[in-house]
């Protein structure tokens, strides 16, 4: 007897499949005009009077930056989210480690294919995309800064009790479908099945974690990053970043959970994002 497995995706918003379509045109156009722009460019061209010391120390302004920016907002973006919950949950039933192994996995994942995208849009004009990436980020701070401010107090828990439901339902149908497979076999077949179960898990985390997170504001950030710092510098940030709140919540998420407030994050995490954008504003774009 065959069972349906059924998997809630996430809703991904208008605005970011916008976004990520605008990034894209932008990207195939410039790869038009490039050529075109280059032999332009080239007669009048001379080389920048700069010592290795002034671009060395430029470099590391940008990637400090890229850094602490993309650490900042994976940090205030991921704590008492979906799928800070999913690794919370699944880690009260299952192994830690190996949850937090899937999970990580899918957000590392995400990070890289995230960052890259972003950096790839850069082969259009860098003033462009600087500006209007800070200008989202002002967007996205002041959208969190509203939801914060209108958000109740059971919004986290709602939540977290949504997710419980959906990975009850998940184990419930697992349940069922091994009930229905006849064990005929003894000794080594035990241990194949451990592994299978070790790697059921991490699959289910894994799998979780990254439709979890396909379209949420961490994703779009992260793009929105890529396009505009160092694009190692985003890369490392945010997987430090997503590694610290999956460890909290394999850890202990359950009971953080319950005991922060959700919207208190909302208002912190629209400030952060308030904040990085207005910083933006003293570098020099063509410097990161």
């Amino acid at each position: 007897m065959g069972t349906t497995i059924r998997m809630n995706v996430p809703y991904v918003s208008s605005f970011s499949k916008y976004l990520i379509i605008l990034l894209s045109y932008l990207f195939f156009i410039r790869a038009e005009i490039e050529p075109q722009a280059v032999q332009e460019i080239m007669p009048t061209m001379s080389l920048p009077n700069t010592t290795p010391s002034n671009s060395i120390n430029a470099e590391n302004v940008g990637f400090l930056h890229a850094f602490v920016a993309s650490l900042s907002v994976i940090l205030v973006s991921e704590v008492g989210d979906k799928t800070f919950f999913i690794a919370a949950i699944m880690a009260m039933r299952h192994p830690r480690l190996t949850v937090f192994g899937g999970a990580i996995a899918a957000l590392v994942l995400m990070t890289i294919l995230s960052a890259v995208f972003g950096w790839l849009v850069n082969v259009i004009p860098r003033t462009y995309t600087y500006y209007i990436s800070t200008a989202l980020f002002a967007i996205f701070g002041l959208k969190m800064l509203w939801e914060g401010f209108h958000m109740s107090k059971t919004d986290g828990r709602e939540e977290l009790e949504e997710v419980q439901m959906e990975l009850r339902q998940r184990d419930e149908e697992h349940e069922r479908e091994r009930e229905t497979v006849v064990d005929l076999e003894s000794g080594s077949n035990k241990r194949r099945s451990v592994w299978y179960e070790v790697f059921r898990i991490f699959l289910q985390a894994f799998t979780l974690t990254f439709l979890a997170e396909w379209g949420d504001r961490s994703q779009l950030t992260t793009i929105l990053l890529g396009a505009r710092e160092n694009v190692y510098g985003v890369i490392i940030g945010g997987v430090l970043g997503h590694s610290v709140c999956t460890g909290i919540a394999v850890l202990g998420g359950r009971m953080l959970a319950q005991k922060i407030s959700v919207r208190t994050v909302t208002i912190i995490g629209g400030v952060v994002f308030l904040i990085f954008a207005f910083s933006a504003l003293f570098f020099d774009p063509n410097s990161t």
